[in-house]
């Protein structure tokens, strides 16, 4: 069992649906669902570029997946959470807009954002002693040779080289996408997430994904509302 911690919307808000119609799968209920007709891909075209993110639910990661340190219970770590969003408050990140990292695309800030920075940084901080150090495979997998110093010294640190200065909030849409279909896959996003494209994205709670074993597909086990809401939902 892996856990990790991330943002999602709540499973009704308008881009959750979006998203997961988009991606094939309900994060909250690991049903499939089935992707949209999109001008100029196949079904089997689409499911390819959506295959990596599907699995994974569509997300923002903030603590990447991790195994629980010995000693450590899932109680225990769903009550730190709890504990933790008593304490945050919801805020909005300005403006979220379609964007490209690299070989995929992700929904991502428009500009920078000091609440969402922080926000993400006390996260890693808070839960890291719920954490198992990596195994040796586990960093062979996040490719070391291909980081950059800052990188890698999070990757041993804190399990994920992008944290802190190196983190860059994102949602992600697609897997890596050849470069000759990049104009043809944002044009498509752009329709696809209009509604939410240039538009503010209210972070409201903390999302407990859970993967059963290794390969498998994550799930929502809880979402959190910020702000001392005293009833988390259970998927």
């Amino acid at each position: 069992m892996r856990y990790a911690l991330y943002f999602t919307p709540p499973a009704s808000d308008p881009l959750t649906l979006s998203a997961q119609r988009w991606l094939g799968r309900n994060a909250f209920t690991g049903a499939a669902l089935e992707q949209p007709t999109v001008a100029g891909f196949d079904a089997a075209a689409l499911a390819g570029l959506t295959a990596d993110p599907r699995r994974y639910g569509f997300h923002a990661t903030l603590k990447a997946p991790f195994t629980l340190s010995e000693g450590r219970s899932e109680a225990e770590l769903i009550a730190e959470i709890g504990r933790f969003v008593a304490e945050t408050d919801a805020f909005d990140i300005p403006e979220v807009v379609v964007g490209r990292l690299g070989s995929f695309f992700a929904l991502v800030p428009g500009d920078h954002c000091d609440a969402l920075q922080g926000f993400a940084a006390e996260v890693v901080r808070r839960f890291e002693r719920f954490r198992a150090p990596l195994s040796s495979a586990d960093i062979a997998r996040r490719k070391p040779d291909e980081l950059n110093a800052d990188e890698r010294q999070n990757l041993v640190q804190w399990g994920y080289p992008y944290v802190f200065d190196e983190f860059r909030f994102h949602m992600t849409l697609t897997g890596r996408v050849p470069a000759e279909r990049r104009d043809a896959v944002e044009t498509v996003l752009l329709d696809q997430f209009a509604e939410f494209h240039g538009r503010p994205l209210p972070v409201t709670g903390l999302a407990l994904f859970r993967e059963p074993s290794r390969g498998a597909d994550f799930t929502v086990h809880s979402l959190f509302p910020l702000g001392g809401a005293a009833n988390r939902k259970i998927a």
